[in-house]
């Protein structure tokens, strides 16, 4: 019995820290579908998916966005409009909420939007979590990635590439 269950939590190690394949080298990503409720974020240069990634959300994942704090990701179509290689979560990607309408729904509730809503890697200094961290939904509105997949994704995904959030 001793042996069967070293070889199992062998292999559940193996199988988490096995890297995943990365983007083909030169491949540039203009398109990301993320589906909330799947945790799965597609990765498309032209009409070809390229990627899958499994992602962590806001804390607080139903619904759409209303306001600052809410812990939820948002919905709706966006741009990839900012990058940042120096920040607390190792990189990211700066997604363009909030738009027009985002800014007007927050103001009828009395509130303000929010913003800073990204794509990022772990929290500096937390990278050895590595795939663990999509194990449950920890960011303030973000979508996370490990290290290595936001070092891929932050070379290949070109700048205004449009980013749609699903349910």
């Amino acid at each position: 019995m001793f042996w069967l269950l070293l070889v199992v939590l062998t292999t559940i190690v193996v199988w988490c820290w096995y890297p995943d394949e990365p983007l083909p080298k030169g491949i540039v990503i203009d398109k990301l579908i993320v589906y909330k409720g799947k945790r799965k974020m597609e990765a498309y240069s032209g009409n070809r998916l390229i990627k899958t990634y499994t992602i962590a959300l806001g804390k607080s994942p139903e619904g759409h966005k209303q306001y600052e704090g809410d812990n939820k990701t948002p919905e709706g179509i966006y741009t990839i409009n900012a990058r940042n290689p120096h920040s607390s979560y190792h990189k990211n990607l700066g997604i363009s909420y909030p738009n027009t309408i985002d800014k007007a729904n927050a103001l009828k509730l009395g509130r303000s939007p929010g913003g800073d809503i990204k794509i990022h890697g772990l929290p500096n200094a937390r990278g050895y979590t590595g795939w663990f961290h999509n194990r449950k939904d920890w960011t303030a509105g973000c979508i996370a990635v490990t290290n290595d997949e936001i070092d891929e994704l932050y070379i290949a995904v070109k700048h205004n590439a449009v980013i749609e959030i699903l349910q």
